[in-house]
């Protein structure tokens, strides 16, 4: 009998401002991802179970990653040096050298606080602010298209989580 990891709670289906639905998703993808690494060792966690090699602990840090570029680097355009500090030197999701998988969940949950601190109470329809990733009004995006955009790359990267899981241990769940 396989083992089930226990679904996130979806946020509530009678949310209808989109602002809030969209925090409310990001929430859920966040805490998504977090119960699919759960319960793997640290070997498990640094181990590829796919032939292009990444691995749930780098999957994780990717996802931090994404976040910094879209929303600190992209719509506050807070300077970053190394936007993309997720990229090994053959381009794959990297983990920190010396980093144990607690310190990339912690890092990972802090960002969930940075992207707060980014996004304040900015409106769906904000553009990107120049100077970051941005440097003309046509390149930068909406708010709304941005945080769109990351959940995409979310609920992605849990299919891949899933597809990882149950090749190591053959846990499957939502």
């Amino acid at each position: 009998m396989t083992d089930q990891i226990v679904p996130a709670q979806e946020p509530p289906k009678q949310l209808a401002d989109p602002r809030e639905l969209l925090d409310a998703y990001l929430d859920f993808y966040r805490e998504t991802v977090l119960r699919k690494v759960a319960g793997l060792g640290e070997q498990e966690l640094r181990t590829s179970r796919v032939p292009s090699g990444w691995t749930p602990l780098g999957l994780l840090v990717h996802l931090t990653w994404v976040e910094r570029r879209w929303f600190e680097w992209g719509f506050a355009a807070w300077p970053f040096e190394q936007p993309w500090g997720d990229r090994g030197p053959d381009d794959s999701w990297a983990v920190p050298e010396g980093w144990s998988a607690e310190q990339v969940k912690a890092d990972f949950l802090a960002q969930r606080e940075r992207t707060r601190a980014a996004v304040g109470v900015g409106a769906l329809s904000d553009q990107a602010a120049l100077g970051g990733r941005f440097a003309t009004e046509a390149e930068a995006p909406s708010l709304a298209w941005i945080m769109f955009h990351v959940l995409q790359e979310y609920s992605r990267h849990a299919g891949h989580l899933d597809i990882a899981r149950e090749l190591d241990d053959g846990a499957t769940g939502e």
